[in-house]
């Protein structure tokens, strides 16, 4: 066996080592991007409560 077959097994698993990376790379971006997201709207909600803080706040029950 010479060199060039080990060599190409090796950058073989080496290419799919890095598409592997490369996707879980991607997914953990994914996810912080719905994280981000929820936390703006959270955001918003609160921004929205400090202009009108009373609004919602108080609100009869008739039973």
């Amino acid at each position: 066996m010479g060199i060039n077959p080990i060599s190409a097994n090796l950058l073989n698993s080496m290419a799919a080592n890095v598409n592997v990376g490369t996707e879980i790379g991607s997914a953990l971006l994914s996810k912080q991007l719905d994280v981000q997201q929820e936390a703006g709207k959270e955001m918003v909600k609160m921004m929205e409560q400090s202009v009108n803080p009373a609004v919602g706040g108080n609100f009869d029950v008739s039973v």
